[in-house]
Formats: C-alpha cells, sequence, structure tokens
C-alpha cells in the first residue's frame, strides 16, 4: 500500500471541495501515521481511546486527533487534554461529562452530534425527534466548555447506493434545518461528518465536510 501516494490522491480529490480528509489510523501503527504524516496529512481519526491514548505521545504535536468511536463516559478525561474533535456524541449525559472534563483543563472541547441515519441496529445516535428536542431545550446553552460544531453520521453498510444517498441526504437537511433554527453561541453548524471509503463520492456530493478514510489509505487491517 502507497500511503503517500493515497494521501495525495484524497488531498487532489478533496481540494476542489469544501471537504477534508480524516485518516481512520485505528488498529495501525505508529509508523504507518508518521507515513501519512510526512505527506502532509495532519488530521487522524481512533475510535478505541486506550489505542489513541497510546499513540498520541508518539506522534508529532501538530497533529489534530479526532474520536470517531462510540465513547464511554469514564474514557473521555483520558482525551479530554488533547482531543481536537469528537465525532460521535450520542446522548446529553455524555456531553455534560466532556463539558465537565473541559472546564477542569479550562479549554473546550469541539463536538459533533451523531445522529442515527443507518438501517442498522448496530450503529449509535441521537434520532431526528431527540436531536431537535436537545437542541431546542436550552440544554446545551448552560454548557461553557464543549462547543457543538455540527453532525455526523454513518450510513447503511450495503451495496443498495440509492439508500447510502438518501440516508446522507436526509443527515444534511436536518443539518441545513438546524441551521435556519435560532442557536445558542455553543452550538454552530459548520461540519458534517459523513462518508467513509466505499462511499466517501457521494458523501462530497451530498454535502458532507469531514470524510473518514481508512482501507483506501493504509489497506486492509
Amino acid at each position: 500500500m502507497d500511503i503517500r501516494k493515497n494521501i495525495a490522491f484524497f488531498q487532489n480529490q478533496l481540494t476542489t471541495n469544501v471537504c477534508r480528509l480524516v485518516a481512520v489510523s485505528k488498529t495501525h501503527p505508529v509508523e504507518k501515521i508518521k507515513e501519512a504524516y510526512d505527506a502532509g496529512q495532519r488530521i487522524f481519526g481512533e475510535n478505541k481511546v486506550q489505542e489513541l491514548c497510546a499513540k498520541q505521545p508518539l506522534l508529532p504535536n501538530d497533529i489534530e486527533w479526532h474520536l470517531i468511536g462510540h465513547l464511554q463516559t469514564n474514557k473521555v478525561k483520558q482525551i479530554a487534554p488533547f482531543v481536537s474533535l469528537i465525532h460521535s456524541v450520542d446522548s446529553f449525559k455524555l456531553l455534560e461529562e466532556i463539558n465537565k472534563q473541559g472546564k477542569k483543563l479550562n479549554r473546550v472541547i469541539p463536538c459533533l452530534l451523531q445522529v442515527y441515519i443507518a438501517n442498522e441496529e448496530t450503529k449509535f445516535g441521537l434520532d431526528e425527534e431527540e436531536l431537535l428536542a436537545l437542541i431546542q431545550s436550552g440544554k446545551i446553552a448552560a454548557l461553557d466548555s464543549v462547543k457543538v460544531a455540527g453532525l455526523m453520521g454513518m450510513g447503511t453498510f450495503t451495496d443498495n447506493k440509492e439508500q447510502v444517498r438518501m440516508e446522507f441526504r436526509g443527515l444534511k437537511k436536518l443539518f441545513d434545518k438546524i441551521n435556519e433554527m435560532k442557536l445558542p453561541s455553543s452550538v454552530e453548524m459548520k461540519e458534517l461528518s459523513m462518508g467513509m471509503s466505499q462511499d466517501y463520492e457521494m458523501a462530497i456530493e451530498e454535502g458532507s465536510t469531514l470524510v473518514r478514510i481508512g482501507t483506501a489509505i493504509f489497506g486492509s487491517r
């Protein structure tokens, strides 16, 4: 797998769009991440807290680490000092814990609210009703050490491309709907994280601002 070539390919594809690449480095060794870093990549995504905390001290300080996997409240404090963006906030309870840890460190931690858009039991996330209720409740406005920067969604893992496109389109519609609402200063619909190795092109066409690519860069695990 030519990591440098793959990074160049994606960077080239994304420059014409308002979209950035999150290189998903989960389960890949530090050497491979360093290769991608040397090719100019700065945003890396990990889905396990333990693995992220082990890799972070071994790599350059200017890396933006994104946590893209399911996050348990008791693990927040481990990544709070350095994480650049948490993609997978799926409850107010988790948001409160991130706020608590951010406050201790005197930093505002950027987050995305994860929306359940897939036709699969195994995915996490808020449904549209829960999401709108949370945003309108005023609860987020009371948190001063988190910044909700947008939404994240994972399409169904299926060969039915039209289904996935409709899921992405639905998420973008919801993103736009929230953008038209009166939002507290702690909420800003700026990032829309959707699209992975198998469906990123569709996600970009439907308005993604962050694509999470692992296999197509680093090869299979």
